[in-house]
């Protein structure tokens, strides 16, 4: 959430970033703001020199009371009691004032940061890297999308390899559950095993402190990392109970520092999580959702920091820099990608998605999206630190990425990894499957 503090203070620069994100309204929507806040100022200025006249009229009772002055007491009494309907007045207007602000700046999205590319789609992103040696990349690159593998006839779909290799059974996921569902059997599921176990393990060794947090959530977690109410639709709700089944470790682990002041010696605090992450993906369907493609239940593992501002571009590269080189290690072929302002989320300041290439789809495939967040969701969150012999507490900067999701890893393990001997198993999770191949 945006402060009030640099909605005044920086106004053009909010309404040039908002419009670089495509926010329609973006004026109306901050004037309209900026007006309703001066009216809960006004009301608690109102409010506050109503309360200094009822105790000054309280010790004028007093004094009356005391030199016999009955009547007198009686009229400031009556005067009192009007002050104090006043008061209950201007206390209404403020609260109302107050939550009609909540609302609105709920609905304003985060502003990107000067070097995120102007853009409305995907199609504007730029890629800045790639691991595919006839790929130029760089800024000028916007688009880029012809630079891919070459496919081969003969590559079959990861949904035929996980079947030809009884890997994954898709069509036992719909008689259990549902589309989006699937069962993971066999080497199947000791190669999601081997993949958790082998994220888990770079991000220990990268510093992260693995947390095991719940998978359901409260609503206010939900709105303290800004999944509420922007993403409700969505996110899976347990109405009974008022939670919400977790589409990324990023919400709970976020939440951990909610409500809290951090020493800055403590900081930058880096965590990592492995969960089960649940999205409805109201509105998928066609070839996009093909077998691994687009889940509604996925394994994830999801790594987040807390830091200061002043830190926290070096902490979002260290974090890019972690994911890379996990997709070095699979030997898997890569591209990362800036994101426009229109194709970013609505809380990122700025964001890079990594892509790996299927060879048998010949489509680049989403694996991670690595973001910094600013203080946006630290002052959904009250998440604050203390400078050491500074008094006032300021926001963090919170950040987070996946590390990786594991349904695209495994769809492009399978496709780019298939021989007519089986699945090459890439030698980085050798260790962990116990097996070089797939057969």
């Amino acid at each position: 959430m945006l402060t009030l503090k640099l909605l005044t203070e920086e106004y053009d620069r909010v309404i040039e970033g908002l419009n670089k994100k495509h926010f329609k309204g973006a004026k109306e929507i901050i004037d309209n703001v900026l007006a309703v806040d001066k009216k809960r100022r006004e009301a608690q200025q109102k409010a506050d020199n109503v309360l200094a006249e009822q105790k000054k009229a309280a010790a004028e009772i007093g004094k009356l009371m005391k030199n016999g002055d009955a009547a007198g007491a009686q009229e400031v009494k009556n005067k009192v009691a009007e002050l104090k309907e006043q008061s209950k007045e201007y206390e209404q207007i403020r609260t109302e004032a107050e939550e009609e602000l909540t609302t609105l700046l709920c609905q304003i999205p985060n502003i990107p940061y000067d070097e995120v590319p102007e853009g409305s789609t995907a199609e504007d992103n730029w890629v800045v890297k790639s691991n595919l040696k006839d790929c130029v990349v760089g800024e000028d690159t916007v688009g880029n999308w012809d630079s891919n593998p070459e496919s081969q006839a003969d590559m079959l779909p990861h949904w035929e390899l996980a079947k030809k290799y009884n890997l994954i059974d898709f069509d036992l996921g719909v008689k259990i559950t549902g589309a989006g569902f699937p069962v993971y059997i066999g080497k199947g599921a000791q190669l999601q095993r081997a993949l958790i176990n082998f994220f888990l393990a770079e991000a220990n060794k990268a510093g992260y402190v693995e947390i095991m947090p719940p998978t359901v959530v409260n609503q206010a977690s939900g709105y303290g990392t800004g999944q509420l109410p922007d993403k409700e639709g969505q996110m899976y709700h347990c109405q009974l109970d008022d939670f919400y089944l977790i589409p990324t470790a990023e919400v709970p682990v976020t939440n951990i520092y909610r409500d809290v002041i951090l020493d800055e010696k403590s900081l930058p605090i880096k965590n990592c999580a492995y969960t089960q992450c649940f999205r409805r993906e109201a509105g998928s369907y066609g070839k996009d959702v093909r077998g691994l493609n687009r889940l509604h239940e996925f394994s994830k593992i999801e790594i987040v920091r807390i830091d200061i501002p002043e830190h926290s571009a070096e902490s979002h590269k260290e974090m890019l820099e972690h994911v890379e080189n996990l997709l070095v290690k699979l030997e898997l072929p890569y591209r990362i990608l800036r994101l426009c302002g229109g194709d970013q989320s609505f809380t990122s300041a700025i964001c890079y998605d990594f892509e790996v290439y299927s060879i048998a789809q010949n489509k680049w495939l989403e694996v991670s999206s690595v973001s910094n967040f600013d203080t946006y969701q630290a002052n959904r969150l009250k998440c604050r630190y203390r400078k050491e012999g500074v008094k006032k507490p300021e926001l963090c900067h919170t950040l987070n990425g996946s590390a990786l999701a594991l349904p695209r890893i495994v769809a492009a393990i399978l496709e780019n990894n298939q021989t007519p001997e089986g699945i090459v198993v890439p030698k980085a999770l050798v260790p962990y499957m116990g097996c070089d191949i797939i057969k």
